[in-house]
């Protein structure tokens, strides 16, 4: 782990669209109240700016920041932009976290142990099973191999775009391992008989709202997923709910890849549950 540059304060930001309700910021503006640093948080939202992701990218790393996270629709586009030495990261092909090291770029994915901590916190060690795993960009990637970590059946990756699920597909399946890899374009077919439902569309967001599933395609399953978190009770999970399934939050995956990236970040440690009472409510 690197450690930051002496600093006044720690320069850190987020690159994303849709980005206005992130709790990014306060996690980790309060994480540095915590450890008794003095952390700066942006949203970088490059429409909103003007620029390109290129643009604000370059902007953040001759800008003094120490590092940014990356989101929804720049994590793969990020990947372009760093060294990553972690092998898993670059078969994922997504970056969600960035660090600004002296000798250039760093990226790392926390999305991918965020998302299999948060599965093991409601599920214990319950198989996924047949999970049907609707996205299959930034997010959907590090999810899926969260799966394949966690030994699923099988992984049905669908996409309205055929070669986006059919690259994760061959990604998946390069791994050797014993999950079988399936593709579709038909979200309620590959719900058929599914166990688990994720979500990892940008479907349910704040601004963009819907759903990825319709409501009567859940019966059947057991649990569900939603990679959204703003709001945190998206449609997906309502209509899970609704269905008698067992969810898991896109907050618990919000929270465990920030703790991640704080580690990143900052070598620091703070205390998971002081983190979370303090962040709950609105963002600063």
């Amino acid at each position: 782990m690197t450690t930051p540059p002496p600093a006044t304060t720690i320069k850190l930001g987020l690159i994303g669209d849709n980005i206005t309700r992130s709790k990014s910021p306060r996690l980790h503006r309060t994480a540095g109240q915590l450890s008794g640093l003095d952390v700066s948080y942006d949203r970088l939202i490059p429409k909103d700016m003007g620029l390109s992701f290129e643009d604000v990218f370059r902007q953040a790393q001759d800008g003094g920041f120490r590092g940014i996270n990356v989101t929804y629709p720049y994590k793969e586009l990020a990947t372009q932009k760093v060294t990553v030495t972690d092998p898993l990261v670059r078969a994922i092909g997504a970056v969600n976290t960035v660090v600004f090291d002296a000798d250039g770029p760093k990226g790392f994915n926390t999305d991918y142990t965020g998302f299999m901590k948060a599965y093991r916190d409601v599920r214990g060690a319950q198989n996924p099973g047949v999970v049907c795993l609707i996205g299959t960009g930034g997010v959907g990637k590090a999810v899926a191999f969260g799966l394949v970590a966690l030994k699923a059946q099988t992984i049905r990756c669908i996409d309205l775009d055929p070669a986006k699920a059919a690259a994760l597909a061959d990604a998946l399946r390069a791994l050797r391992s014993e999950t079988v890899i399936e593709i579709s374009t038909d979200a309620g077919e590959a719900a058929n008989g599914a166990d688990g439902l994720i979500n990892c569309t940008p479907l349910g967001m704040v601004g963009i709202g819907g759903t990825a599933l319709p409501a009567a395609a859940m019966q059947g399953a057991s649990w569900a997923f939603d990679a959204v978190y703003t709001p945190v009770d998206t449609q997906f999970l309502q209509d899970a709910v609704n269905a008698n399934l067992t969810v898991i939050s896109g907050y618990e995956l919000f929270f465990g890849q920030g703790l991640d990236a704080w580690d990143i970040f900052t070598g620091v440690d703070v205390n998971p549950s002081e983190l979370r009472a303090a962040i709950q409510g609105e963002d600063l």
